[in-house]
């Protein structure tokens, strides 16, 4: 069995690893290339909707990797990236072989499955969504009303 510590360590390495590129991504979408030079590149690009596939590109990226990097939502915001990179390998990536250099899907291929993995294992200890669970859980415990809930 794997040493929680280790497991926790490891999942905020590549929170942050994956958070940082995503984060990166998703601010030249925004800030240096703005939503008009995103949407006319996926235009170009063939994407289906562009406008709307930039605005959620731009944003699942930059909002998600920040989530990965806060360790919150992470299963959403996982999954949500996940769901980005499919479109980019599907729409653009898959028929230009392997190799980024190529314009291939490595880069999207990885991060998507980064991604989709940190969905199903979520944040680890090290990250907002642990902290509020163990909140959520004392409250519980202690029978205080929950985070949220109305009071009586």
């Amino acid at each position: 069995m794997t040493n929680p510590l280790l497991r926790d360590l490891a999942l905020l390495i590549a929170r942050l690893g994956l958070g940082i590129v995503f984060v990166a991504h998703g601010w030249q979408k925004w800030a240096t290339f703005g939503h008009e030079g995103t949407a006319s590149a996926f235009e170009n690009m063939g994407v289906p909707m562009p406008s709307a596939a930039a605005f959620f590109a731009a944003t699942v990226e930059l909002i998600g990797g920040a989530a990965l990097i806060l360790g919150a939502a992470v299963p959403v915001a996982g999954l949500l990236l996940a769901v980005n990179m499919a479109g980019a390998f599907l729409f653009v990536h898959a028929t230009k072989g392997v190799f980024v250099t190529d314009g291939g899907f490595e880069l999207v291929l990885a991060l998507g499955v980064g991604a989709l993995l940190l969905a199903a294992t979520g944040a680890g200890r090290f990250g907002v969504d642990h902290v509020l669970g163990s909140r959520l859980r004392r409250s519980r415990r202690s029978g205080r009303p929950e985070v949220g809930a109305a009071a009586a």
